[in-house]
């Protein structure tokens, strides 16, 4: 079944989307956004200030209180079943602490990106066709990781994990990558080697990518547009370029001295 979209939709469009937890937080407070093919966009802001919540009220890992969240001009909000499936099949999630199965293999984790595309029986038994195994394949290659296919996941160092993670979801053929965090437990060699990639990836293969961080450098250096949180609004989105530190100690609520951008990045 193919969704009609429409010729110059936004890829990713949030029309007052608020979330409120039951003990009455307010996650997100009306979010209005509209996020481009293509785009790569870090989403900054403190601890507690609405990121992680509003990456999984894209992906509907999260549902929303009011408002609506689209994917290529379909409501994500209000799809169910098949059509649910099918939206999310667009979406990969790269999270902080990798989420790969430690005890299997490398490969096989990244052939869970297939899952989205097989029936549950067949991924169970590891049916995989041999295009998918190539997809796989190709997947590994592009983050430099092919001599590790057969490895177990958890043989690897945190930084090969979380580039598995990444070929997980370009087996997936997702076209929009939000990544929560990817680097926040990473040394600073490491870190660059994930966000390469995630970059790269970007540029050429045009994927959407969405990308939590706590780190204003990494933000600056890496994204085209940065979108500050501050307790569940939007205070800033623009072009990097207009990410000043003044603007940025708006977003923050306080001035960007040593100590604070060391406890910013704890």
């Amino acid at each position: 079944m193919t969704h009609h979209r429409p010729e110059n939709a936004a890829m990713i469009k949030l029309t007052n989307v608020s979330k409120v937890y039951p003990n009455q937080t307010k996650g997100l407070q009306q979010i209005h956004l509209s996020i481009d093919q293509g785009e790569f966009v870090a989403v900054v802001g403190l601890s507690g200030a609405g990121k992680s919540t509003l990456l999984r009220a894209i992906n509907r890992l999260h549902d929303i209180t009011e408002g609506d969240i689209e994917i290529h001009g379909a409501s994500i909000t209000r799809a169910e079943g098949r059509q649910l499936r099918m939206l999310r099949r667009d979406i990969g999630m790269i999270f902080q602490g990798f989420n790969l199965v430690k005890r299997s293999s490398v490969l096989r984790n990244v052939l869970a990106g297939r899952v989205g595309h097989h029936g549950t029986l067949r991924t169970i038994l590891g049916l995989f066709p041999k295009q998918d195994v190539d997809l796989a394949f190709e997947a590994l290659a592009r983050v430099n990781l092919i001599e590790k296919a057969y490895a177990r996941a958890d043989e690897l160092s945190g930084g090969q994990q979380q580039r598995v993670a990444i070929a997980r979801v370009l087996a997936q053929e997702a076209k929009i990558i939000l990544a929560d965090e990817p680097v926040a437990s990473l040394d600073p060699l490491t870190t660059k080697q994930v966000m390469d990639d995630l970059l790269h990836i970007n540029q050429e293969l045009k994927i959407t990518t969405i990308i939590n961080l706590h780190d204003i450098d990494l933000a600056r250096a890496y994204a085209t547009r940065i979108i500050g949180l501050r307790a569940g609004e939007i205070v800033f989105d623009g072009p990097v370029e207009e990410a000043t530190d003044e603007r940025f100690t708006e977003i923050y609520g306080r001035t960007l001295r040593a100590e604070s951008v060391q406890e910013i990045n704890a």
